[in-house]
């Protein structure tokens, strides 16, 4: 495979499963196209992630949960960092997690959301948006499932009431000669199952080849690049990818512009316990498989490693 695929959802998976497949193994991504998540809930919910940001410094601050690692409301700019990286990344986020009753057996794994009074309909815009974002994930992993040669549902019950998060993520304009090709999120790997980005159309995203070569992500307008978490790629030992990708700042006049985006990051249930399947072994994917974890100590693992616990 020379390129990365690009599938539309608006289809029997069978018939994308394979070429879905092929290219979470050959580059960790894929665009996915007709993803039924309806554009002016998309639009309308850019339009209060701008509103949102455009707040007082001390307005959004407020909003900033400590202790928290970020999991919910407001992170400033400047506090996040890629694994193994020197400098903070340029941008600042909001977190909106799953909203669990009072009492479930999951509540102790995820806080409560706070929603920020000054914009009005936030919160029902991003409850709907979480909502369509995890059918959206769920029919990717569907996919995933066949190509595996797993039950078609086999992912359903892994990901319930998974501690997924939708980020809404501002890269401030940056000022200077220094702007353009500056990064703006360091080269990084995704802590959990898959992501599914929304605004990766402004150009910038680029995920690190096999070949060890910096390749753009391109979606059309509307589209959403998928790529493969660090959960999946030890689900798999290695035979889906979670590449290493990193956030650019483009040439010209639009690396003088912010940039925004809404990632969703798609996890397993924190009691998951992730071991490679039976159909990934060494002798399929020549990796040595990892031992078994859930997926909650792994995740608070890496949360140390990024500066976010």
């Amino acid at each position: 495979m020379t390129d990365i695929a690009s599938v539309s959802l608006d289809q029997p998976l069978e018939n994308i499963a394979d070429e879905l497949g092929a290219s979470f193994s050959e580059f960790g991504f894929a665009i996915i196209k007709d993803h039924g998540i309806p554009q002016e809930l998309i639009d309308r919910a850019e339009e209060m992630s701008k509103a949102f940001f455009a707040l007082p410094a001390e307005t959004k601050q407020q909003y900033k949960i400590e202790g928290s690692g970020g999991a919910r409301g407001y992170t400033p700019f400047g506090t996040e960092k890629a694994k193994d990286a020197n400098v903070h990344d340029l941008k600042e986020f909001w977190h909106v997690g799953r909203s669990l009753p009072e009492g479930h057996e999951l509540a102790e794994y995820m806080a409560p959301n706070v929603w920020p009074a000054e914009v009005e309909g936030f919160e029902e815009t991003f409850a709907a948006l979480y909502a369509a974002f995890e059918k959206a994930g769920l029919r990717v992993l569907e996919a995933i499932a066949i190509h595996l040669g797993l039950d078609p549902k086999y992912f359903e019950t892994t990901v319930e009431d998974g501690n997924s998060v939708m980020r809404l993520l501002r890269y401030p304009p940056l000022e200077g000669e220094e702007a353009e090709g500056a990064i703006r999120a360091a080269a990084h790997g995704d802590i959990n199952t898959i992501t599914l980005l929304l605004g990766a159309e402004e150009a910038g995203l680029e995920l690190l080849t096999k070949q060890g070569e910096w390749l753009a992500v391109n979606p059309p307008p509307g589209a959403l690049a998928v790529n493969i978490g660090d959960m999946l790629d030890r689900l798999t030992n290695g035979k889906l990818r979670s590449t290493t990708h990193r956030v650019v700042n483009p040439k010209g006049e639009a690396a003088y512009r912010a940039r925004y985006s809404m990632p969703f990051f798609l996890h397993f249930r924190p009691d998951f316990v992730i071991e490679p399947l039976p159909s990934c072994g060494k002798e399929e994917t020549g990796n040595e498989p990892q031992p078994a974890i859930s997926s909650h100590e792994f995740l608070q693992q890496r949360l140390r490693e990024i500066n976010l616990a």
